[in-house]
C-alpha cells in the first residue's frame, strides 16, 4: 500500500487547522468564561447566596463548539 504525499500533506493540513481551532476554542473558552464569571454577581436571600449572572453565555457555547469542531478536524484522516 502506497501512500501518496498528497495524502500525507492533507493528512498533517487538517492537524494544523484542527490544531489553530482547538487552541483558539480553549482561549475563547478561558476569556469568555472569566468575563461571563466577572459579569455575576452574589447577594444574600434569608442566609442563602445566590448568584445572578448579568453576562452573555453565547460567546463561551460558539468557543466550546469550535473547540470541538477543531478536536474532530485534527482527528480525521
Amino acid at each position: 500500500m502506497h501512500i501518496s504525499q498528497h495524502e500525507i500533506f492533507g493528512e498533517k493540513m487538517n492537524q494544523t487547522i484542527g490544531g489553530i481551532l482547538s487552541v483558539a476554542g480553549i482561549i475563547g473558552i478561558l476569556f469568555f468564561g472569566y468575563q461571563y464569571l466577572a459579569d455575576s454577581e452574589s447577594f444574600s436571600v434569608l442566609g442563602a447566596d445566590v448568584a445572578v449572572s448579568t453576562g452573555d453565555v453565547v460567546p463561551v457555547l460558539i468557543s466550546v463548539v469550535v473547540f470541538v469542531i477543531g478536536l474532530f478536524v485534527y482527528r480525521s484522516k
